[in-house]
């Protein structure tokens, strides 16, 4: 139940995502915070396909166990039916001898009262050895006939074993494709954004893979003068490469994320604060994106991050130059993924 809510949580994420183009930031926030948890999960999942694995190991050793038992069960029963067929033919020689005797008895019954008495002792011994044989014979069909039964309840097992342990390989199987393939895809994004904007290396820009996003880091200095959210001419042609390569592929969710440094932004005008700032410099690339690209808007999202996630917490300019940057975050689309999930 925890983990379907957390997966209609992640859901309703996306969703928001999707139709709205800009949220506040206490509830960009909280979103995201949730998509944090929802890439643990992820995480989490990874770990349950790696015990699945070992799981799949011991039942497969349980398997291997069965059939062992199946095949000691197989001999006992040849060993009953060799058994059976000579206590069978035993028993077909007693009746022949049997039948044999009465009928020289009954030749012999008549003035032989001694020799008659000694071949109806012989016979009545004989009719209770043959009794007995026929006891013997038929426990001996019921043991067959246990350990039949019980043979076949084996197999019924091992049969619903097997089928359990291949549906489990074939989900195993089709969720590592589809993490293949994210990775695969994000690979390839991460290859073809850093290829356009190979240019820009050396001016402030970086493309790396994190937590199974790529991010574009732009520095303030590639995009913005000082304390301004007007885009520079640089910094426009850098994001018009980008845009012209996410619009073509409508299956990667976009996140333009803007960062301040921890001095203070004091202003009176339409910005007041690195709150302020953060939030219009984001606003000022998404829209440039969305106007030199055929980029659905429904993919693209901003989000104001002020002064709180800096990337070098050191006191000094060096370190606060590294924290005034512009991060637009790519996701590939999870909806394969989470396919599987429901299915599980």
């Amino acid at each position: 139940m925890k983990q379907q809510s957390i997966k209609l949580l992640f859901i309703a994420i996306l969703i928001t995502f999707f139709v709205s183009s800009c949220v506040t930031t206490k509830e960009h926030e909280a979103l995201l915070g949730r998509y944090k948890e929802c890439n643990n999960d992820n995480a989490n999942l990874k770990e349950q396909n790696r015990e699945l694995s070992i799981r799949n190991t011991e039942q497969n050793a349980e398997i291997e166990s069965l059939k062992s038992q199946i095949k000691k069960l197989n001999i006992n029963i040849d060993d009953l039916k060799r058994e059976n067929s000579y206590v069978q033919g035993a028993y077909d020689q007693l009746k022949n001898t049997y039948d044999l005797m009465l009928k020289e008895s009954q030749n012999k019954l008549s003035g032989k009262d001694e020799e008659t008495r000694k071949i109806l002792a012989e016979l009545q011994a004989t009719q209770e050895n043959l009794f007995k044989q026929e006891d013997e014979l038929i426990k001996l069909g019921k043991e067959l006939a246990a350990k039949k039964d019980n043979l076949d309840k084996l197999n019924a097992e091992l049969m619903a074993s097997k089928k359990a342990i291949e549906e489990k390989e074939k989900r195993l199987n089709e969720l590592e494709y589809v993490l293949f393939k994210k990775d695969s895809v994000v690979n390839a994004l991460k290859n073809t954004v850093s290829e356009a904007l190979l240019g820009f290396v050396n001016e402030g820009l970086s493309v790396d893979i994190r937590n199974g996003k790529v991010y574009v880091s732009l520095d303030e200095k590639l995009l913005f003068a000082s304390g301004r959210y007007e885009v520079g001419k640089t910094g426009k042609e850098a994001l018009k490469k980008l845009a012209k390569v996410l619009e073509d592929d409508p299956e990667i969710n976009i996140l333009i994320e803007g960062h301040t440094d921890n001095v203070p932004y004091n202003g009176s005008g339409q910005i007041k604060d690195n709150w302020d700032l953060s939030v219009m410099r984001a606003t000022a690339i998404v829209k440039i994106l969305v106007n030199n690209s055929t980029i659905d808007p429904k993919r693209l999202m901003v989000a104001g991050r002020s002064k709180f996630v800096p990337i070098d917490n050191a006191n000094t300019s060096a370190a606060r130059a590294k924290n005034r940057r512009t991060e637009i975050i790519l996701t590939p689309k999870l909806d394969e993924l989470f396919q599987i999930l429901e299915m599980n």
